[in-house]
C-alpha cells in the first residue's frame, strides 16, 4: 500500500492531541461545559479538525494508491471500506461525523451547546476505532 508515512504519522499525532484535549473536556460536569463557552468552542474546533485530519488521512490514501476520486465524504469512507482499511459499519458514523464537521464549519445554527457536550460524552472512542484502524493497517507511528 502506498502513502507517505510522514504526512500520516503528523496527521494522527495530531488527532490524538486533539483526543486528549477532548478527555480533558469530557471531565466537567454537564453546568460547568455549558456554563464556559471557550469549552463549549474549544470542543467545537477540537472535534472540527480531528474530522478534517480524518478526510485528510482518507483523502491521501485514496489518492496515494488510485482508488478513485470520491464523489463526497461518505464515499472517502466507502473506499476505505472497500480496501480494508476501517470496517463497514463505520461508514455511515465516519459520514455523520463529517456533515457535523460541515455544520460546524458553515456555521449553521441548529448545533446545540447540548449536543456538543453529549457527543465529547459519548463519541470519542469513533475517533480512537478510527486511529487504531488507520495504524494497525499501516504500521505504528512514531
Amino acid at each position: 500500500m502506498e502513502f507517505d508515512k510522514n504526512k500520516i504519522d503528523q496527521k494522527l499525532m495530531f488527532m490524538n492531541t486533539c483526543l486528549n484535549k477532548l478527555k480533558r473536556l469530557k471531565l466537567f460536569s454537564k453546568n460547568e461545559f455549558l456554563e464556559d463557552f471557550t469549552k463549549v468552542d474549544s470542543a467545537k474546533y477540537l472535534l472540527q479538525v480531528s474530522i478534517e485530519a480524518m478526510l485528510d488521512i482518507s483523502s491521501h490514501l485514496i489518492a496515494r494508491n488510485r482508488w478513485g476520486k470520491p464523489k463526497d465524504n461518505k464515499e472517502h469512507f466507502q473506499i476505505l471500506a472497500d480496501n480494508g482499511i476501517i470496517d463497514n459499519k463505520d461508514v455511515s458514523v465516519y459520514f455523520n461525523m463529517a456533515r457535523f464537521r460541515n455544520r460546524i464549519v458553515h456555521m449553521y445554527f441548529n448545533i446545540s451547546d447540548e449536543m456538543i457536550y453529549d457527543i465529547v460524552q459519548n463519541n470519542i472512542d469513533d475517533f480512537e476505532r478510527f486511529i487504531g484502524n488507520i495504524v494497525s493497517t499501516l504500521g505504528n507511528i512514531d
